[in-house]
C-alpha cells in the first residue's frame, strides 16, 4: 500500500485502517521501490522501540541489502540515510551523541526560550495583521520555528534560508538529493563558524561537550537536531491551530468549555502527530511481531498515528494522558520535547491573543495536505480575521525581506517577498469570512478565548 500520493496525504485514516487488519505490522512502499513494515499496533510500536537486543537503528544493514535496486535520488533515502548522530546509531556510539544533545538542552533557559518565540510571532503577526487574511502555514507557522532556531543554534539569518529550503526538499522529497547535499553544506560552515566565534547557543555547547564530537559529528547532530526543530515544529502548530478553529468543542464560549492549551496539544499529539510515520528500525535476525513474520535487515517503521489510535487503547482516557508515541519511546526517545511544547504553545497562544477572532477562509474539507510518508501536514492555512493596526513601532520600521513557504502545488521553496503593509482586508477577505460563518458557524471570541488560554 503506497504512503507518498495525494490519496494517503487526504484520507490516511483509512488506509490504516486497511493496514491494521492485516495484524500489528503490514507491507507498504514509502517511495517507488521503496517497501517497508508498517506497525500500525500500540503494544507492538512499544515492542520495537524498547527491544534493542532485536531491533537496530543503523541503516547500513538495509542499504546492503537493496545497493543497487533502489535510485540514488529515490526521495526517502534523505530520511533512511546512514549518519552519525543520536537517532540512527546504537550503543555506545548512541549514548556518546546522546550525552552531548542532552548536555546541550539541559543548558537552554526556558525563559529565554518563551521570549524568542513571543518576539518572533509578533514580528510575523505585525506583518499580515493590518489585511484581515493571511496563510497561517506560509506566514507564521513555517518560520517561527526558524526565527528562534536561529537564535538557539546560534545561526545567521543567511544560514537559516538555506537550512529551511533543504529541509523541506528532504521531508518533501523534492530533489532530495541536492537538498541533503545542501544541507550537509550549510552545517559545515555554521560549525566552523562556531569553532571560530563560540557562543551561548546549542551549537556551541554540543562542542564544549566533554565527549569532543568531531566536526562530522557536529554536522549531523545539527542536522538531526534542526530537522527535528523546523518541520515537525511547523506542523504541531498548524495541526493544533486547525483543530481549534474546526472543532466545534472549542467554538462559541470557549471559556465554559474548560479545555486548556495542553489539553488541544494532548489531542493533536494522539490523534494528529506531526511526524505520522517514522522511527525506522531494522531487525537485526528474522523474527516475528505479534505473529507477523519481520527480516533480517528490513525496515521497520513505526506509525504513531496508528499506534495512537489503536483501537485497543481507551480513547475516552486520553485527556491528560501523555502515554502517546508522539515523541516516540525507549533510547531514542526526543530530547526536546519541553523545548518542543514550549515553543509551540507560544506560538499558538499569541496568534489567538493578537486575533481573537480566526477563522478558517475556507469550509474544512477544502484544506489541503502535502504528500509524504512520513508528515501530517497541511499545505495550506488560510484564515480571516478582523484587520489589527500593527503597533507604531513596527509601522514604522522598515520592513525587511522576509521567505515565504510555498506549498500548494505539492512543491518545497522559499520565495523572497516584501512584508504586506496594506491596512484594507480585500474581497477576498470577506468572501472567505462569509464562507466560513456560514459552513461551520465557528467562531472564536475576544474575552472567552483570553481566559482560556491563560487558564483563567
Amino acid at each position: 500500500m503506497p504512503l507518498y500520493g495525494p490519496e494517503f496525504a487526504a484520507g490516511p485514516t483509512e488506509f490504516y485502517e486497511r493496514l491494521r487488519r492485516q495484524g500489528a505490522a503490514a507491507p507498504v512502499e514509502l517511495a517507488p521501490g521503496v517497501d517497508a513494515m508498517l506497525v500500525t499496533g500500540y503494544r507492538a510500536a512499544l515492542e520495537v522501540l524498547r527491544t534493542t537486543d532485536k531491533y537496530g537503528k543503523d541503516p547500513r544493514r538495509w542499504r546492503a541489502l537493496v545497493e543497487g535496486r533502489i535510485p540514488a535520488d529515490s526521495p526517502v533515502l534523505p530520511m533512511m540515510h546512514p549518519r552519525p548522530n543520536c537517532l540512527l546509531t546504537e550503543g555506545a556510539v548512541h549514548a556518546r551523541y546522546r550525552a552531548a544533545v542532552t548536555g546541550a538542552f539541559d543548558r537552554l533557559d526556558m525563559h529565554l526560550v518563551r521570549g524568542y518565540v513571543e518576539s518572533a510571532a509578533d514580528m510575523l503577526i505585525d506583518r499580515f495583521a493590518p489585511r484581515g487574511e493571511a496563510d497561517l502555514l506560509a506566514e507564521y507557522a513555517a518560520l517561527l520555528p526558524l526565527y528562534v532556531f536561529n537564535e538557539l543554534f546560534g545561526c545567521p539569518p543567511e544560514y537559516g534560508d538555506r537550512l529551511v529550503v533543504a529541509m523541506a526538499g528532504i521531508f518533501d522529497g523534492v530533489d532530495a538529493e541536492r537538498a541533503n547535499a545542501e544541507l550537509t553544506a550549510c552545517m559545515a560552515d555554521l560549525v566552523a563558524m562556531k569553532r571560530r566565534e563560540p557562543g551561548a547557543d546549542i551549537t556551541s555547547w554540543l562542542l564544549e561537550h566533554p565527549v569532543r564530537l568531531t566536526d562530522e559529528e557536529m554536522i549531523h547532530q545539527l542536522i538531526l537536531l534542526m530537522g527535528a526543530g523546523t518541520e515537525p515544529e511547523q506542523n504541531l502548530i498548524a495541526n493544533t491551530l486547525r483543530l481549534l478553529l474546526t472543532d466545534e468543542r472549542f467554538a462559541g464560549d470557549v471559556g465554559e468549555g474548560r479545555l486548556l492549551i495542553e489539553d488541544a496539544f494532548n489531542e493533536v499529539l494522539w490523534t494528529d502527530p506531526p511526524m505520522a510515520n517514522y522511527a525506522v528500525h531494522f531487525p537485526y535476525e528474522d523474527t516475528f511481531l505479534e505473529g507477523v513474520p519481520l527480516y533480517a535487515g528490513e525496515p521497520v517503521v513505526i506509525s504513531f498515528t496508528a499506534a495512537n489510535n489503536d483501537p485497543a487503547l481507551a480513547a475516552s482516557r486520553r485527556e491528560g494522558n501523555r502515554a502517546h508515541l508522539a515523541w516516540s519511546a525507549g533510547p531514542h526517545h526526543c530530547p526536546a520535547k519541553e523545548p518542543a511544547r514550549v515553543i509551540a504553545s507560544v506560538a499558538v497562544e499569541r496568534v489567538l491573543d493578537r486575533l481573537p477572532d480566526l477563522e478558517l477562509a475556507v469550509p474544512p474539507e477544502e484544506l489541503a495536505w502535502r504528500p509524504g510518508p512520513f508528515h501530517r501536514a497541511l499545505a495550506t492555512m488560510p484564515v480571516v480575521f478582523p484587520p489589527v493596526a500593527a503597533p507604531a513601532a513596527a509601522r514604522s520600521a522598515a520592513a525587511p525581506a522576509y521567505a515565504q513557504y510555498d506549498a500548494t502545488r505539492g512543491e518545497s521553496r522559499w520565495n523572497p517577498a516584501p512584508a504586506p503593509s496594506s491596512s484594507t482586508p480585500s474581497a477576498a477577505t470577506s468572501t472567505g469570512r462569509e464562507r466560513t460563518s456560514a459552513s461551520r458557524g465557528l467562531r472564536l471570541w475576544s474575552n472567552s478565548l483570553a481566559r482560556w488560554w491563560h487558564g483563567r
